[in-house]
């Protein structure tokens, strides 16, 4: 399986931040080519299909990505150089998301040529994961079978997300009325906004979930004024909003504009929480395997696959887009052997 390792130290070694992974997928491509495996692409995306493909059994979908976020600042290693010291790994992109990448490549070939599987295996490596791009996953899926499941590699320390926080980003603009700072004219469109983010800082939302928590509200960016002297009339602001699967993020949108005044509007509605039950015969099967079942705050790709989905991965998303990113040598070694582990006698 070291293999696996030598390919990820590949993919660190080649630059891949969100729509620039034409190397990367070029490096998938051809370790695909060297194991004889047929593939298919659309811009910087591949998938492959399992050799006894059988339309008439559930298609199971691998997924992950190989684009990244770009270095932050406090790099102590090169990014790019896949530093190995001992078990550890250290590049940008190791732990997000390339021990996912890598290990779940070495599941689909496991499997790749088993005669008589139950369901059908497609793997795929996609782009724009990172900024939810439409030239990701969600270009690929007209191209594929009608899947049944999917499996979306991020590193979870290999708990099995059957529940994933949906993302909205929330744009909104308090209006006032320009005056003299000196004078007590105008209405100060700062002020107004502030009365708002308090608003939204101490609502709570009805519904909490036993997975993923309540609903989380963050304002994260605000802008106002244009010189000191005069009373801003204008004051915008952005909300990072986390929905849990009880609401919609247009439920949640409808809420938030009738609890403020400012104008509001959504980027986009697209991104909704997503999941599967503890009853879904994935889970079960996780449960059999001493696969711990857990909820996550993160979005992913999970949010434009239109079927049942899971997250699950080798690393700790608490090393993503931090700088000296590592993962060990270890956690992918038995992610391989765990997903192998749930995959055999999986039935859907």
């Amino acid at each position: 399986m070291l293999e696996y390792i030598d390919l990820l130290k590949t993919l660190i070694a080649t630059p891949s931040p969100s729509r620039e992974e034409e190397k990367a997928a070029g490096v998938i491509r051809a370790y695909l080519h060297s194991r004889g495996i047929a593939f298919h692409t659309k811009g910087n995306n591949t998938w492959c299909i399992n050799a006894g493909f059988d339309p008439r059994k559930p298609v199971i979908l691998l997924n992950s990505h190989i684009d990244t976020v770009r270095p932050v600042r406090g790099w102590t290693y090169d990014p790019f150089a896949a530093t190995a010291e001992g078990d550890k790994i250290t590049g940008l992109g190791s732990n997000d998301a390339g021990g996912s990448v890598v290990s779940l490549m070495a599941l689909f070939l496991h499997f790749y040529l088993r005669d008589k599987l139950p369901y059908n295996l497609i793997y795929s490596a996609t782009a724009e994961e990172e900024i939810s791009g439409d030239n990701g996953i969600a270009s690929i899926l007209p191209e594929l079978p009608p899947i049944s499941f999917a499996l979306v590699g991020e590193p979870t320390g290999m708990e099995m997300a059957i529940a994933e926080k949906g993302l909205m980003v929330l744009d909104c603009i308090a209006q006032g009325k320009a005056g003299h700072a000196a004078r007590d004219t105008g209405v100060n469109a700062l002020y107004k906004a502030i009365d708002d983010i308090q608003k939204l800082r101490n609502f709570r939302f009805e519904k909490t979930s036993a997975l993923l928590g309540p609903v989380k509200i963050s304002v994260t960016q605000i802008q106002a004024g244009t010189q000191h002297n005069v009373v801003p009339d204008r004051c915008s602001f952005v909300a990072d909003v986390r929905t849990n699967e009880h609401y919609s993020n247009k439920e949640v949108f409808d809420i938030i504009r009738g609890i403020i005044t400012s104008e509001i509007s959504a980027r986009s509605f697209r991104l909704n929480s997503s999941g599967i039950s503890p009853d879904h015969p994935v889970a079960m099967k996780a449960v059999r395997e001493g696969i711990r079942l857990s909820g996550s705050p993160t979005t992913s790709d999970q949010a434009v696959i239109p079927c049942p989905s899971v997250k699950m991965g080798p690393g700790n998303s608490n090393r993503s887009h931090t700088a000296d990113e590592y993962i060990m040598v270890s956690e992918i070694l038995e992610g391989i052997k765990t997903y192998i582990r749930l995959f055999e006698d999986l039935y859907l």
